[in-house]
C-alpha cells in the first residue's frame, strides 16, 4: 500500500510541475494515471482467468492489438485512414518478433508466456508507430513549402518526403535506442526485474531480457519504416500532390 500511496503522490507532482511549466498536461497526466490504476486491476483479474483457459490467449492478444492501435490511431489524428494505417504498422512490427519467437521455440505457446512476450513487442510496436507518425504529420506541416517547391519541380511525392521520413522514423526510435545501449547501465528493464522478482536466477532473467530487447530492435524498425510509409500514401493526393494533414 505504501508503494501505491508514493506513486500517486509523485503523480501529482508530476500534475504540478505540468502546470507551473505551463505544459498543458495536466488533465492527460490525471487521466493516465486512473486508467493505469484500474486497467492494471482489471488485467490482473483478466489474465489470471486466461493463464486458466488457453482458448482466450488468442482473444486477449486480439484486445491489446485493438488497444495499441485506436490509442497510435488517435496520435495520427488529421492522417486519412489512421486508425488502419496504425493498426497495420503495429501488427507489421508485432508479427515480426513473434511470428519467429514462437515458431522458433524461443517461447512458448502457453498463455504463461505469450501474453507476456506479445504485450512487449505490441507495445513497442505501438510506440514506435505513434512518435514516427506523429512527427512526420508535424514535419509535412512545418515543411510544406518547400515540399511543395520539391513538387513543382517533378520530384515525386515519396522522394520528397524522404528527409521527413528518415528524419521521423530516427525520431521514433531514439527511445528503444537509448534503452537498449544503456540496459543494465543505467536501466534494469522490467522483464528482468520481474523475472528475479519471481525467483528466476539474474543469468536467466538477463538471457530473456537479452533476447525481448533484441526482438524489439526488429519489430520497431519495421513498425516505425511501416508507419512512415502508411502516413506518406496517406498524405499523398491524385497528381502526386501532398494533403495538408489535419489537426489532431
Amino acid at each position: 500500500m505504501t508503494q501505491v500511496i508514493v506513486a500517486a503522490a509523485l503523480v501529482v507532482v508530476a500534475i504540478a510541475l505540468s502546470r507551473a511549466g505551463g505544459l498543458g498536461l495536466e488533465r492527460e497526466l490525471a487521466v493516465s494515471a486512473v486508467r493505469a490504476a484500474v486497467q492494471l486491476a482489471a488485467v490482473g483479474a483478466l489474465v489470471t482467468l486466461v493463464f486458466d483457459y488457453a482458448g482466450l490467449a488468442a482473444a486477449f492478444v486480439a484486445v491489446m492489438l485493438g488497444t495499441a492501435t485506436f490509442t497510435s490511431g488517435r496520435r495520427l489524428r488529421g492522417v486519412p485512414g489512421a486508425p488502419w494505417r496504425a493498426g497495420a504498422a503495429i501488427a507489421a512490427g508485432a508479427a515480426t518478433g513473434i511470428a519467429p519467437m514462437l515458431l522458433s521455440g524461443a517461447f512458448d505457446t502457453t498463455p504463461r508466456e505469450l501474453i507476456p512476450v506479445a504485450g512487449i513487442l505490441i507495445g513497442g510496436a505501438m510506440v514506435a508507430t505513434s512518435v514516427t507518425g506523429r512527427r512526420l504529420k508535424e514535419q509535412v506541416g512545418e515543411d510544406l513549402a518547400a515540399i511543395e517547391t520539391r513538387l513543382a519541380l517533378g520530384v515525386p511525392v515519396r522522394e520528397a518526403l524522404s528527409g521527413a521520413v528518415r528524419g521521423a522514423a530516427t525520431t521514433g526510435l531514439i527511445p528503444l535506442l537509448d534503452q537498449t545501449k544503456n540496459v543494465g547501465l543505467v536501466t534494469l528493464p522490467g522483464t528482468f526485474v520481474g523475472l528475479v522478482l519471481g525467483g528466476a536466477s539474474p543469468a536467466e532473467a538477463a538471457r530473456v531480457q537479452l533476447t525481448v530487447l533484441l526482438a524489439l530492435m526488429a519489430v520497431e524498425v519495421v513498425a516505425a519504416l511501416a508507419a512512415a510509409r502508411l502516413v506518406v500514401a496517406g498524405l499523398t493526393a491524385p497528381g502526386e500532390r501532398v494533403r495538408v494533414p489535419g489537426a489532431g
